[in-house]
């Protein structure tokens, strides 16, 4: 069964966000979040150069650089993030009327149904804030910890 799932770029994005957070107020390079998540260095380098485009990173150029945060943790909703990352949310066709071949447009409960869903899950994702999913600062840095010394492989989930 295939579940609704956001990009792997959310993913990486909202990871990027969580280590600099983590790691506030120190700079966080992209090979620190390569190495910690296991991640392509182009992926992140994308990623950290968007988050920097839209306020939420604060970057760094050149040999020294890095990123930080750009504004308080707290101030950084989750739902906004996805927003930036993923576009328009559109389940189904019918959510967008440019693209839109459904007959049944307006009156279609399934439709409807599938619209308040994803409203749902925005508001859940509205409500997080990015300081919120590094509450647990001490656990994380603690499992993070051999990853950046490099003395384990970051673990791959099966698919």
């Amino acid at each position: 069964m295939k579940l609704m799932k956001l990009t792997a770029y959310t993913n990486y994005a909202l990871r990027t966000l969580q280590l600099a957070a983590l790691k506030a107020p120190d700079r966080v390079r992209v090979d620190d979040v390569v190495r910690v998540h296991g991640l392509a260095r182009p992926h992140i380098v994308k990623i950290v150069h968007e988050l920097g485009r839209a306020g939420y990173l604060r970057t760094i150029r050149g040999r020294g650089g890095g990123f930080t945060l750009a504004r308080p943790a707290e101030e950084i909703v989750i739902g906004d993030v996805v927003r930036l990352t993923e576009g328009p949310l559109d389940l189904v066709e019918s959510f967008n009327p440019d693209r839109n071949t459904c007959p049944l447009i307006g009156i279609c409960r399934l439709s409807h149904a599938l619209q308040e869903a994803t409203r749902a899950f925005m508001a859940e994702l509205d409500d997080l804030t990015l300081d919120e999913i590094a509450a647990n600062r001490n656990d994380l840095l603690a499992r993070i910890a051999p990853l950046e010394a490099g003395i384990v492989a970051p673990v791959r989930r099966a698919k």
